[in-house]
């Protein structure tokens, strides 16, 4: 999508506006840009770079993640002229762009992210597919080729812009110096308003080399995007009588709860209506795991109670949530009983997987309490439904189908304990971020989540080494924080160069390598569905193995203190170690059993209700007619 073409809403859903310097009228197409009299800035000639750099500190950027290369290096001139702006050197872009990703599922803000033209700029395009699957508001900037050799093949040159069309919620390209400050304060409104997600600015060399005039704020138009943040009141007065009805309503709450900041919004509801919570991956933490009415996480890897509640309810109560797949399982056997009340701020999810009774477009940081405030009247007009026996069934599968996990046999140590003494011995204030696969599974299962942005992981692309980026991005945003990174010995052979940027950069993260010497995940498919045929999955970086590399070895060579852990009976010891050094990173190799798999599991294309609980054992439960 071009600078000049038009912004469809679809394309660009709404959100509420956080707090901070951008915000928009609800009437008007027109951006303002609010602030004090001091924010205003009188016209200034200076350069497109230091344009660049300007406009990022009006919009209150403080950290930025990037790596110099020659389309870019105009804008990295003006950086050494800043004290507003902290810029973390990277060792490769998809780092920056994990980083920035990280910072702002930790805080809440925009993540920025600089990178140059080509192969700079194509890195990071997973981390802008992965915040846009994701919806983290992420603001790209990119050096291109000078505007007169675009299209001409020039060296380093790659149209960034049409190749991130798909994954971002908007892209530009700026070939005039002047238009800089309005387009970057359009991308960070883009990023951080309606449904937040990804924006790419890519600024042609000569843009950011030529003169032009300064000044802030800038004019700002959005012709057609127009932020949706109130739901239809006869729709939410609908839901309320609904939620009077139902014998068997389930909070099914997703990401979109947690973008749009509503833990205490969703706490009121919840113990309002006395309903079952679940909490998508993306959601764990919205609402306490130690709250009586939270069953866990749904969906392939969910708890049994989660799992059941959502096929036996007569309603679900959708909060930010868009059906996955990995939470639906066989889409036409999902839920077959449940009238569906689904709210959501991007009208293109309403509806898209499963057909929405009582559809709510809005912000959830208003929606809901107007849901709340509208059920409260209901309640006090027909009086509160009763759910004892409703919770009954659900306490029994609770106290029969409890979360856990057996010791393999094999005499190697169980990642499952590794990842629940993380959590114990370093609690809830802790940030936890995880790669991709079974020990992202574990880490959602067995951490306890009581806070919002306690929990960080790439949901919707699931990408590998995501962990050790967003953990640094993490660790910046919040210094005060202990930060961990749970990570997979595959996952972490794929950026652990950060490390360096860690270690240099004094951002002290902990990183726990759940190192079963394997591609674990993919390794339990090929035990379930494969007839333990196992291609290509050994990885030779554990037990009884070549060890290459050997993590300890590697860490200590990057500068972090680097431990190893190989059997039970040591891993508090190998934790409390861990918490105690806070001087420089910790890596500690956790070498675990190979044979450890992720329990309970809804196998790939089956109804949920089909869950086992261990291989080949699915749990017995009544189900309705």
């Amino acid at each position: 999508m071009s600078k000049d073409q038009p912004i469809s809403p679809a394309v660009m859903a709404q959100r509420r506006t956080p707090s901070g310097p951008t915000a928009q009228s609800a009437d008007s197409d027109r951006v303002r840009l609010t602030g004090t009299a001091a924010d205003a800035v009188a016209p200034e000639q200076m350069t497109g770079s230091q344009a660049i750099i300007r406009s990022l500190e009006m919009l209150g950027v403080t950290d930025v993640f990037g790596l110099p290369g020659g389309a870019i290096l105009p804008t990295y001139d003006p950086l050494l002229d800043t004290d507003k702006i902290n810029h973390v050197l990277v060792r490769h872009e998809q780092g920056a762009g994990h980083a920035a990703e990280g910072y702002a599922l930790a805080s809440g803000r925009v993540g920025v992210c600089l990178a140059t033209s080509g192969p700079g700029a194509t890195n990071l395009v997973t981390a802008l597919a992965d915040a846009n699957m994701d919806s983290i508001p992420m603001l790209a900037i990119t050096g291109q080729v000078a505007s007169s050799s675009i299209g001409s093949d020039a060296f380093q040159e790659a149209d960034i812009v049409g190749m991130t069309m798909p994954v971002t919620k908007h892209s530009y390209l700026v070939t005039d110096a002047q238009e800089i400050p309005r387009v970057l304060a359009e991308a960070y409104h883009l990023a951080s308003t309606g449904r937040p997600g990804p924006v790419l600015v890519d600024v042609a060399k000569d843009a950011q080399q030529g003169e032009m005039t300064f000044s802030w704020p800038p004019h700002v138009e959005l012709a057609g995007y127009r932020p949706v943040t109130r739901g239809h009141s006869k729709q939410i007065k609908e839901a309320a009588r609904l939620i009077a009805e139902a014998q068997r309503p389930v909070l099914y709450t997703g990401g979109g709860a947690m973008r749009a900041d509503a833990p205490a919004e969703l706490m009121e509801l919840a113990e309002l209506t006395g309903a079952p919570v679940v909490t998508t991956l993306t959601a764990r933490g919205i609402f306490p795991d130690s709250h009586r009415q939270n069953l866990g996480m749904p969906g392939m890897h969910g708890t049994v109670p989660a799992v059941y509640a959502m096929q036996q309810a007569d309603l679900l109560i959708t909060l930010g949530a868009r059906f996955d797949d990995r939470v639906t399982g066989q889409l036409d056997t999902f839920a077959p009983h449940a009238t569906v009340i689904h709210a959501d701020i991007d009208p293109a999810e309403i509806s898209k997987n499963r057909l929405a009774d009582v559809p709510i477009v809005g912000d959830l940081a208003t929606v809901i309490p107007d849901l709340t405030q509208a059920v409260r009247q209901e309640f006090e007009e027909t009086g509160a439904p009763d759910l004892s026996t409703w919770w009954q069934a659900l306490d029994s599968l609770r106290e029969t189908y409890p979360l856990g996990y057996t010791r393999t046999d094999d005499g190697h140590g169980s990642p499952q304990h590794v990842i629940e003494r993380i959590s114990a011995l370093t609690g809830p204030e802790a940030v936890y971020a995880s790669g991709v696969g079974q020990h992202q599974m574990w880490s959602a299962q067995f951490v306890d989540y009581e806070r919002p942005r306690q929990w960080l992981n790439s949901a919707g692309l699931g990408t590998m080494g995501f962990a050790v980026p967003a953990a640094m991005g993490a660790k910046v945003a919040q210094p005060d924080r202990v930060v961990w990174a749970i990570d997979g010995d595959g996952c972490f052979q794929m950026t652990n160069q950060e490390l360096a940027t860690c270690v240099i950069n004094d951002i002290p993260i902990k990183v726990a390598v759940i190192n079963n010497s394997s591609l674990g995940m993919v390794r339990q498919w090929q035990t379930l569905f494969y007839d333990g045929r196992y291609s290509n999955t050994e990885l030779n970086t554990g037990h009884n193995s070549r060890r290459i590399p050997d993590f300890v070895k590697l860490a200590d060579a990057y500068g972090c203190a680097a431990l190893r852990c190989e059997r039970d009976e040591d891993v508090d010891a190998t934790i409390q170690q861990a918490l105690e050094i806070n001087d420089r990173p910790v890596v500690i190799d956790f070498v675990v059993s190979a044979d450890a798999m992720v329990w309970p599991m809804v196998p790939s294309g089956v109804s949920n209700d089909r869950i086992q609980i261990a291989r080949n054992m699915t749990p017995e439960w009544k189900t309705e007619d």
